[in-house]
């Protein structure tokens, strides 16, 4: 290994590479929980987030749904299509906004999220069950780095 390429010894001491491993490994897992439901994990993501939010004071947008996902915004739509394909969702023309639909759950969505909440959380459950009564301080460190990302 050249001395003037790396900045770490060991690749273990990579905070990129240690959380690239993580997540492959976790996504892995998450897939395969979804497999039976026919859903990506970013399709699952979008329609938790829709279930989510659903019922605020405002029609929730492909933007709102986007950004509370941290999702880019024409992935999202892609995936949106994906599911409204699928009969899970619905896109009407938003009430005020011309440019934006409003964006809800169907019953056959919402039942298929419900089952699908329940295998990811357990998933989680059992996958960061290695931390311990660390999770919680875990947890507050990413929504510090997602945090700090959202200034860039």
């Amino acid at each position: 290994m050249p001395d003037d390429v790396f900045q770490f010894d060991n690749a273990d001491e990579s905070p990129g590479f240690s959380l690239w491993q993580v997540s492959s490994m976790w996504q892995r897992q998450i897939n395969a929980g979804l497999k039976p439901f026919d859903l990506t994990h970013a399709q699952f993501v979008l329609l938790a987030s829709m279930t989510w939010l659903a019922g605020g004071e405002k029609p929730l947008t492909q933007i709102d749904l986007a950004s509370h996902a941290k999702m880019d915004v024409m992935m999202t739509s892609n995936v949106l299509r994906t599911l409204e394909e699928k009969g899970l969702i619905l896109r009407k023309p938003h009430p005020t906004d011309t440019r934006a639909k409003s964006l809800t759950v169907t019953s056959k969505g919402l039942k298929l999220a419900e089952q699908a909440v329940q295998v990811v959380e357990k998933i989680d459950s059992s996958f960061f069950s290695p931390l311990g009564n660390n999770i919680s301080g875990f947890n507050k460190q990413l929504v510090t780095l997602i945090e700090a990302s959202q200034s860039d």
